[in-house]
């Protein structure tokens, strides 16, 4: 998330010339992670002191606010928790003193931010709750509840504005019904999605890889080898994304940490194409078989056929082609990379490899059937390209 928020900070600048602070994780000094320390004086604030505050410099774009959008922000951070509480009476100021208590700004807990309004009628405790693996909904609760308590007051209820994530409802019931040994695994919905993501306990990672092999060991045609090649490819691309994705960031690569983005950019854009490929050549093949069988006449089982075949040549082909570019990338980014994942890039290389060699010999075999030696001839020489790198 460091390294994106990098990235589209610097892409704004360079595609809108919006000068670009950075801020929380993605901060390039300490004084910079808190928002509030970038947004002091806020607009006119920036735009007095923008070109003559050495500290007021952008992290990236000059030192001028740009005519019609000003100036923005980008950062990096935990999922923030939007979190107010009402208390049962109309005394803003005791709100005020209890939101003075609990925030981290005044000595109270840390990843807590907070004020106090009067809402509709009431004294609401406003919290931004920055961190709740830190500091959890439920401790920021009863410490709420406790101060509010040195008043004569009470909270009367409490509202989540915008989302919250499950793990903080899971940690506040665990908390609140005191369950032994809990486990969000015994949530029925959490078990239920794990299931359909093929990640149960019991079958790990065998059981998203499962239902496939097994379609390949059937006694059917697809999927076949044209599918096997392009999850191979597709499996390439993930491991050499994990593998740039942990060197990036990192103090040891960080002057590769352009590189690093763009290579995981392409190899994104790569591993969704190859994906979707493993379908799409499952799907061309079975088109080349009906063709086959409806084709009543022999000009038109010569028409239908040779588009058929000629869409199943195309699939893999687009396959080897991919699989030859992240092979490529895969080189590149080797000598920038943590040598202790040498094995995974040499497993993906590998991958690549196959991937490349089992989708030319899908393409060449379709060459064969086909009468249209133009396509044919085209198609070779494309694929004679890549078999040097194979």
């Amino acid at each position: 998330c460091v390294t994106m928020a990098r990235h589209v900070g610097e892409q704004i600048w360079k595609r809108y010339q919006i000068p670009v602070y950075l801020y929380e994780s993605a901060a390039t000094s300490p004084e910079r992670q808190n928002l509030e320390n970038i947004r002091r004086g806020q607009f006119e604030g920036i735009r007095a002191e923008i070109a003559s505050n050495p500290s007021r410099k952008p992290d990236f774009g000059e030192a001028r606010v740009h005519p019609t959008a000003g100036a923005t922000v980008v950062g990096a951070r935990k999922f923030l928790i939007a979190y107010n509480i009402f208390l049962n009476t109309p005394d803003v100021d005791i709100a005020k003193k209890v939101a003075k208590a609990v925030r981290f700004s005044s000595g109270g807990l840390r990843f807590v931010k907070g004020a106090g309004f009067l809402v509709r009628g009431l004294a609401q405790v406003s919290m931004n709750l920055t961190d709740f693996e830190q500091t959890p909904i439920q401790r920021v609760f009863e410490l709420v509840k406790k101060e509010a308590a040195r008043y004569g007051v009470a909270p009367l209820s409490s509202e989540i504005v915008g989302l919250i994530p499950t793990k903080a409802l899971e940690s506040a019931a665990e908390w609140f019904l005191q369950i032994e040994n809990f486990d969000s695994s015994l949530i029925l919905e959490n078990r239920l999605s794990a299931v359909m993501r093929g990640k149960t306990a019991i079958g790990g990672l065998r059981a998203g890889v499962e239902p496939f092999v097994e379609q390949l060991a059937a006694p059917t045609a697809t999927p076949g080898g044209g599918s096997a090649a392009a999850a191979s490819a597709a499996m390439a691309a993930g491991l050499a994304t994990m593998v740039a994705s942990m060197s990036r960031g990192k103090k040891a690569y960080i002057q590769y940490e352009r590189e690093l983005s763009e290579a995981m950019a392409r190899l994104s854009e790569l591993r969704e194409a190859l994906k979707a490929a493993i379908d799409a050549d499952a799907e061309s093949y079975s088109a080349v078989m009906k063709a086959s069988k409806q084709a009543k006449d022999s000009a038109g089982k010569d028409g239908t056929i040779e588009d058929a075949l000629k869409q199943a040549t195309n699939v893999p082909l687009g396959v080897a082609e991919r699989a030859r570019e992240v092979a490529g990338i895969i080189e590149t980014i080797k000598p920038i990379t943590n040598p202790h994942m040498k094995s995974d890039l040499t497993t993906a290389l590998a991958l690549a490899r196959a991937a490349m060699e089992g989708a030319l010999a899908n393409v060449e075999i379709n060459l064969e059937s086909l009468k249209d030696q133009a396509f044919a001839a085209d198609t070779r020489k494309r694929a004679l390209a890549l078999k040097p790198l194979a």
